[in-house]
């Protein structure tokens, strides 16, 4: 029995992203552990690679190269495997590799169906959509966020795929409703349902290197708080605003938490990095996290600021969350992280995304969204969820023993048709 997985390539430097590929093979691997899965990546060829889960369990699994790039001649080429389809695949390993499997899972990296990214973006997550429906393969589309979609004919293509796809999950309430729009009369509750982010079920694993100086804090009594700093809001901002429609000052925001923090508690901070890239790269959380901490003079103050190192393996990142007391996360994953941990949690929007995952866990509340709040507001929710942790910790008592039971429905849901 073999899969094909898209939109979950464990080579993009984010570690939302591996975290959506390593949940998946996961659950597969315990639920159908005689099953082969190829992932597309951005690589070239195809190669084996396995994953150590920490718990016995050693995961297998193929990595595929599958791009939208202007080299059109590479075997990789989406396009070039499109126009290979029509013609029976001309030897193309990627399409044969589609043939060969009895279904191609999609999660789109989670929140990537949408135009929100861009036009290339967009065209990019669809060109495997369409692929697997052009060689007649079921697709199944993994819960996920679907939308927003500000131009009109993205939306019909996105809802043309829906249509068509094996199944279609969302993964919360509000982006159930986006995904009902799209699906209009087609919307059958059986084949179209609303889940929770896989992400939910990543098991942790304690990295294998701890610096000496986070080992001690890890290990000590003292209060820890964790702030994820998106990279690609952060580093840009400006041009972030306007992308994102942004009322609220970002950096001011996080700088000003980070100083609150700093002169009303006695607790020590962690800035996590959650998307690893080049030193420079407009996205690197890494490079957000130093510049934080560099707007931080005292140095007595920044002995209490620690820079988590840059994990490639979200399980470790995960594990490393999961230590804090409170946590603010910017990434969606990163969030998610804490929220699957039982850590009181917090998180500053930049999309629909966040508040509909949230609420699928009650913690709507906990979410400050800079496109209609000022920085003032947002230092005010961000503070409130600080001083109301232990609140939030008698939640999760009660609402993530439920959330676990659904990842566990909707995995048995997704791939019990599969069993033998």
């Amino acid at each position: 029995m073999q899969f094909s997985l898209f939109g979950a390539a464990p080579d993009t430097g984010n570690l939302g992203v591996s975290a959506l590929c390593y949940s998946i093979l996961y659950v597969i691997a315990r639920q159908l552990p005689e099953a082969r899965v190829t992932v597309f990546d951005h690589g070239r060829g195809r190669e084996t690679q396995s994953i150590d889960f920490g718990d016995g369990q050693q995961v297998s699994f193929f990595r595929q190269g599958a791009v939208n790039s202007r080299r059109f001649y590479r075997s990789e080429n989406l396009r070039l495997m499109q126009l290979a389809g029509l013609f029976g695949g001309l030897g193309n390993s990627g399409i044969k590799t589609i043939l060969q499997s009895e279904a191609v899972l999609d999660i789109s990296g989670g929140d990537s169906f949408t135009d929100l990214y861009g036009r290339r973006c967009f065209d990019t997550i669809i060109l495997p959509k369409l692929l697997t429906l052009q060689q007649g393969k079921p697709l199944v589309l993994l819960p996920q966020t679907y939308g927003p979609f500000s131009s009109n004919e993205c939306e019909r293509k996105a809802a043309k795929i829906v249509k068509n796809a094996r199944c279609a999950w969302a993964r919360d309430a509000r982006s159930f409703e986006v995904l009902k729009d799209l699906l209009g009369s087609s919307f059958d509750s059986s084949i179209h349902q609303c889940g929770v982010d896989v992400a939910f079920g990543l098991p942790t694993i304690r990295p294998t290197y701890l610096s000496q100086e986070m080992e001690t804090y890890l290990n000590s009594s003292v209060t820890k708080v964790g702030i994820n700093i998106s990279g690609l809001i952060y580093n840009d901002f400006e041009s972030s605003k306007e992308r994102f429609s942004f009322r609220a000052d970002y950096k001011q925001i996080v700088l000003d938490l980070i100083r609150r923090f700093l002169s009303e508690t006695d607790c020590t901070i962690f800035l996590v990095p959650h998307v690893i890239t080049p030193k420079g790269h407009h996205e690197s959380d890494l490079d957000a996290c130093h510049d934080v901490f560099s707007r931080i003079t005292d140095e007595k103050l920044r002995k209490r600021i620690i820079i988590a190192p840059a994990y490639g393996n979200p399980c470790e990142i995960k594990w490393v969350i999961s230590q804090f007391d409170w946590f603010c996360g910017t990434r969606m994953h990163a969030a998610i992280a804490a929220l699957s941990s039982g850590v009181p949690v917090s998180a500053i929007s930049y999309s629909p995304k966040t508040l509909g995952v949230f609420e699928s866990c009650g913690q709507g509340n906990h979410v400050a969204d800079p496109q209609v709040m000022d920085e003032v507001t947002i230092g005010e929710v961000l503070w409130s969820s600080w001083e109301i942790r232990k609140d939030s910790l008698l939640q999760y008592a009660s609402i993530l023993p439920d959330v676990k039971i659904l990842l566990e429905e909707q995995t048995s849901l997704l791939l019990g048709g599969f069993h033998g």
